[in-house]
């Protein structure tokens, strides 16, 4: 009786040494044996994404499976349908591209990696992953959860944001606990586009880093402060109309460099939609004496900067050209509209008045996104 069961010891304590701890979804549990996913790198991922922003991550792990002290050993793609650039990205590198949702066997790849992919992911895929799910969110959570962090931080006027390494919830965007967090002072004057440039290279420096040092993140992770919490919805064409009785100089300037290279300001002339283009900033000097006082929207054409200056809540923001029926420089609509429609004094610039919003008609050509803008009295 007592040999056996110093013989049953010594082989539970052979079999204890061949043990070793191992991360498994959200705990650390000593569950793994050897023949179980390393706990250490380098790491079989499975990566998720869509735009030009995911694909800096997607870069700096496939260069990873090269290196001396590689952190990824095998590298493959869920994309979702269309020619997105991590798909193209995928192809010209030969790696491996799965279509949405993947099917994938448990424990194929150790960790998974989401960046700006759109879809929910739901538990039983989750669970899949020993080590879970890793997203990089451009913002500094939980500040801007959601699709547009970016967009929503040039619009704002935030002066600072950062990157976001979190660990995937299921069936919930950007709620997860924390694995790293990094800040970033926003220059003045930059675009969304720039911006996200920036955060792209930092979140993917980010991101091979939490992936070498993957256990001790996962150790130290922490859940999102419950309070600062704000949501940034994808941008639509509703954000484009102007209001010049209620946006300033400031805001309209954020507004133009976060949305203006995809979705052009606008405004309406006699009636008609204007897209106004090449934003200028600030204009100063705009009303010649004698002029009164003007109302918001009053624009005006200045030949010396070939600019029209258009007056809102606290001042004038000028825009080198428009689109009507096609594109026309400030000059062109002067002579063609401007000048045409509005009598002025001899010697003073001619000046009109653009009209801060409508409703969109069923017939109209951007009802498919059913935008409601309220037309301001004049």
């Amino acid at each position: 009786m007592w040999v056996t069961w110093g013989r049953a010891v010594k082989l539970l304590r052979s079999q204890l040494q061949q043990w070793r701890p191992l991360c498994l979804g959200r705990e650390y549990l000593c569950l793994g044996k050897v023949d179980t996913p390393s706990a250490k790198p380098p790491w079989n991922v499975l990566f998720f994404g869509t735009d030009h922003f995911a694909v800096e991550s997607l870069k700096v792990l496939s260069t990873s499976r090269k290196s001396d002290d590689p952190v990824v050993q095998t590298l493959e793609v869920v994309a979702l349908s269309g020619d997105v650039p991590v798909k193209r990205f995928a192809h010209q590198n030969s790696l491996p591209v799965h279509s949405w949702p993947p099917d994938i066997s448990h424990r194929q790849f150790d960790v998974g990696v989401v960046v700006s992919f759109g879809c929910l992911l739901p538990q039983k895929l989750i669970s899949k992953f020993p080590f879970g799910i890793l997203n990089v969110h451009p913002s500094l959570l939980p500040r801007w959860r959601g699709p547009a962090p970016i967009f929503h931080t040039i619009m704002q006027g935030d002066e600072v944001t950062g990157v976001t390494v979190m660990q995937i919830r299921p069936h919930r965007f950007d709620v997860g606990p924390i694995l790293s967090q990094e800040v970033y002072h926003i220059q003045k004057k930059l675009t969304s586009d720039e911006l996200g440039e920036v955060l792209a290279v930092k979140g993917a420096e980010m991101l091979i880093d939490t992936l070498k040092n993957l256990c001790e993140k996962l150790q130290n992770k922490k859940e999102q402060n419950t309070m600062g919490t704000t949501f940034a919805p994808k941008i639509n064409k509703s954000l484009s109309w102007l209001v010049w009785e209620e946006q300033t100089t400031e805001s309209i300037d954020c507004l133009s460099r976060a949305i203006g290279s995809r979705i052009p300001l606008r405004t309406l002339w006699m009636g008609r939609t204007v897209k106004l283009l090449d934003y200028v900033g600030r204009c100063h000097n705009v009303v010649p004496d004698g002029s009164g006082k003007l109302l918001p929207g009053s624009v005006f054409y200045l030949k010396e900067s070939n600019i029209l200056s258009v007056r809102c809540k606290d001042g004038w923001v000028g825009f080198r050209s428009v689109l009507l029926k096609k594109r026309l420089t400030a000059a062109d609509f002067y002579n063609g509209y401007l000048h045409q429609s509005v009598k002025s004094p001899y010697g003073q610039p001619a000046h009109g008045l653009f009209v801060s919003g409508r409703t969109l008609q069923p017939n109209d050509d951007n009802s498919e996104h059913k935008i409601n803008v309220t037309t301001r009295p004049t």
